[in-house]
Order: C-alpha cells, then structure tokens, then sequence
C-alpha cells in the first residue's frame, strides 16, 4: 500500500489506542466530538490523490506513487519538489492545520539523509532501524505525530532534575529484545488522529544528562501503556459554510503518558548516546524543517492578506489609510516569509553525507519572527472586521424563508455584495482569528517552533560563531580613531 485514500487512512485507526477526552475514555473513531477532525484528516489523503501531480512521486525503489515530503533530499531539484508538494499541501487548510503528515515525514527523511550522525562512532544498528522505519512509513503511507519536549513543572530547574526529572520519559527496565519506558512527553499534535508516536531530540542535554532519558524511537499509536490525554476539543458540529475551519480542522493536542510502555528494539533509534541525542537536532534540522513550515507560513499569510482584503471590500473601507496601512503590512510579511524561503532554498547545500538542505539562516529569521506576524495577522482581522465579526447571521438563517428576506434586506454588503456572501466572509474571519479553534491556532503559532525571545537569542548566539565580528573597529581604524 502507498499514498493512501481517505477510507484506508481512517481503517488505520481501528486499533486498541487509549484516548482520554475530559473525563472520558473514548473510541476515536465513534466519539462525536472527533466526527469533523476525521472527516478533516481523510479529506487530507484524499486531496494527495486529487493533487496527485503535485503531491505525489514515485518512490526511487518500488517506482508506486508515495508522499513528495518524504523525498530524502540529495539535489536542488529535490528541494524543487518538495516546494511544489509543501505548498500543494498547506492549500488544504489554508495553512490552518499545523501538523499534517507531510510536517512529521520530512523530519524523518533528514533524519535518514543525515545517517551519517548515527554512524559516527562506527555502529550502523540505528541507522538500519530507522532507514527501514522510514521505509515502513514510506509503504504504508503513516500519518506520524511527535512529541519531543519534557514536561516541564518547575522551570527553575533544568529539564531533566527536581521535579522535572521525576517525570521525563526514561528507560526503567529492558528485556532481550526491548526496552520499558515510562513518564510523560508534550505535546504529540494530531495525536489522537495519528498512526505512529514518533519520540525525538527536542533540546539538547548536558553531556552529564542521564542516559536512560536519551531517546528516540516510534512506536504505533494503540501500543501498550501508551495514553494520549486530550485538550478540550475545539471542533464543532456545524456546516462548512458556517464554521469552515472549526468544523474540519481541530487537530487536537495531547499530552502523551508512557504507563510502562514496551518499545521493541527495531523501533529504537537513539539509545544514551548524548553525541547523537545532540547532534541529529544541530546539523541541518531546522534547514530541513523549516521548508516545510516556512511555505505553510506563507500560504496562511496570503489567505490572511486576501481575507482582510476583501472584508474591506465587504465595508468599502480598503481605501482608507489606516486600512490600507494594515492590508500592506500584512502583505509585507507574506513577501517577507517567501522571500526567506526563495534565499533559503537559492543557498541550499550539502550539509554533510549528501543531505541537501536549504540554508538556515533565512529559515531560522523567520522562525524567530513567525510568532509575532501570525498574532498581528489576527489582530488586523478583528480591527478591519471591527463589529462586522460579531454580526454574522448562519448560512440556515438566511435560507429561512421567514427571517432570510429580512438579513438579505438589512445585512448586505457594501459593492452589491449579497447578505450570503457578506456573511460567509465575516464567519471565515471569525473562525481564522476569533474562534476557539482560533485562539489555539494562534498560541500554537507562538510556541510550536519554541517561543520567539528563545530563537532570537538562538538567532545572536549563531551570528556570534558564524564570523568574526570586525566592521566597528575596522571603521574606527580606518577613520584613524585612537
């Protein structure tokens, strides 16, 4: 099987996975709540084969049709296609959904292009489980989550002592052919709605960190012990039309708990080595990555962009200056974030054993930036939309044949906009920006890169080792300064 359809995506779920929402253990696949997010997620498969030209591509070793994000990328023109496949893929929701497979899939081809990591020391046994791992993925066409943080109680204290330590997933036993896990890792996105688990370096440690702590691994979504803790669900029962995001596109968040958790060594693939641990996350990661978040970035601007737009048209306010002033600041950074990407992928590189990854540094600018453009996207919205947002009457509504006349006749837009058209409009923007969907979106923006001042610092401390630094007293020499 590869590249599969939304019928055999939610077949895959039909598993012994332990899914707690609220109070409840719950059956993902019958729960109410989850109804719409599923028929989000199978619309995502099917629209690869609807995409197919763009989302799709043969794989180099069977020659059937699999997923362009897990291309392991060796040349430009890998980079080339993957674009094509990124862009294609974020349409889907406009950028909304953060955690699509295709976001999960190409952490796991860099890994593979960069085995070399888990080679250095001369042991080939971790890089030969994950290249067949990622073939697994690549085969059966696997929706992948993650969750790489520690949770975190006290942050006083390092990840991994006090308290904190206490709670780290960690190996507590092993047997011939496994090892036992327990304790707990944040925040596994569409993990209720994922095939795999797949558990990587988040931050790196200390070379004194305790190597039972030191993992990676994947292991199916229904295993043993494994407990997926869900957030309250944003999702909503209601008609596209009404509620285009909520009603499609709440991927949830859940915190992952390890309850003695058998992982069959196959599936292991950092065990304690720091060397490793540390290194997969500093050599070409974020380079990696970051084509993927950077394009999904930059197709929500643009939908952004065009929404406040034409909400301005809806007001016939577009041409008033404070509006406009907001309108090319919000188009400004859509051009911002292509443009990174355009020089990123313009200087991409070897970045060692035939990895080809665009350049990080335009990526690792609009990462630390990214936060504060998204938040700003939303408050443009609410100010343009101003009172509009909160005067949207349901689609069913204005098909009522005793109240619909009466929207029609007080609640057009401006420009010969209809009722129906005024209202579909403003009830987008609601659900982009004002929602419950809304607002996780928005903090998972903030966070899911980790948070804005941490990669700025990262930003100084990397143009600190990048070059020396001469141009200020080079012009006090030249300008023959004592």
């Amino acid at each position: 099987m590869t590249a599969r359809t939304g019928q055999e995506y939610l077949a895959g779920l039909r598993d012994d996975r332990t899914v707690w929402l609220g109070h409840e253990k719950v059956d993902v696949l019958t729960h109410p709540a989850f109804a719409g997010s599923l028929r989000g997620m199978a619309a995502y498969f099917a629209w690869q084969q609807t995409h197919a030209d763009d989302c799709l591509v043969a794989d180099p070793e069977t020659g059937r049709p699999m997923s362009a994000s897990l291309i392991v990328p060796r040349n430009a023109d890998d980079l080339r296609r993957r674009h094509v496949a990124f862009d294609r893929f974020a349409r889907y929701s406009n950028g909304m959904l953060g955690r699509t497979p295709d976001y999960v899939n190409v952490t796991l081809a860099g890994f593979v292009a960069r085995s070399d990591i888990f080679t250095a020391k001369g042991d080939t046994t971790f890089a030969e489980r994950l290249r067949r791992f990622y073939r697994e993925v690549v085969e059966r066409d696997l929706s992948l989550t993650h969750t790489i943080i520690h949770p975190v109680v006290d942050k006083s204290l390092p990840d991994l002592e006090g308290v904190n330590g206490q709670l780290a997933l960690r190996v507590v036993r092993r047997t011939k052919d496994s090892i036992v896990v327990r304790g707990a890792k944040i925040l596994a996105t569409l993990g209720p709605f994922a095939d795999e688990l797949f558990v990587y370096p988040g931050q790196p440690q200390p070379p004194n960190a305790d190597p039972a702590t030191l993992l990676a691994f994947s292991i199916p979504m229904g295993t043993k012990g494994l407990i997926t803790l869900c957030r309250d669900h944003y999702g909503v029962a209601a008609s596209v039309g009404d509620k285009p995001f909520s009603s499609r596109f709440d991927e949830q968040d859940a915190f992952m708990i390890f309850d003695d958790v058998e992982i069959p060594n196959e599936r292991v693939f950092i065990d304690g080595d720091v060397d490793v641990y540390n290194g997969l996350m500093r050599h070409g990661w974020a380079a990696n990555i970051m084509q993927q978040t950077s394009i999904r970035a930059a197709v929500k601007l643009e939908f952004a962009y065009e929404l406040c737009a034409r909400m301005a048209q809806a007001t016939n306010s577009d041409k008033r200056p404070d509006t406009a002033a907001m309108l090319g600041e919000l188009w400004g950074y859509a051009c911002l974030t292509r443009s990174a990407i355009k020089a990123a992928e313009t200087d991409a590189r070897d970045w060692g054993n035939g990895a080809f990854f665009p350049d990080d540094r335009p990526f690792r600018a609009v990462r630390a930036n990214m936060p504060g453009w998204m938040v700003r996207a939303n408050e443009i919205i609410k100010t343009i939309g101003s009172h509009n947002l909160l005067a949207t009457p349901s689609l069913e509504a204005i098909d009522n044949p005793e109240i619909g006349p009466l929207i029609e006749e007080f609640m057009p837009g401006a420009n010969g906009m209809s009722a129906r058209e005024r209202a579909k409009l403003f009830r987008t923007a609601w659900d982009f920006a004002g929602s419950a969907l809304g607002g996780r979106v928005e903090l998972y923006e903030r966070f899911y890169l980790a948070s804005a001042p941490r990669n700025f610092a990262l930003d100084h401390m990397f143009a600190q080792m990048e070059r020396p630094w001469t141009q200020v007293p080079d012009m006090l020499a030249a300008a023959e300064v004592d």
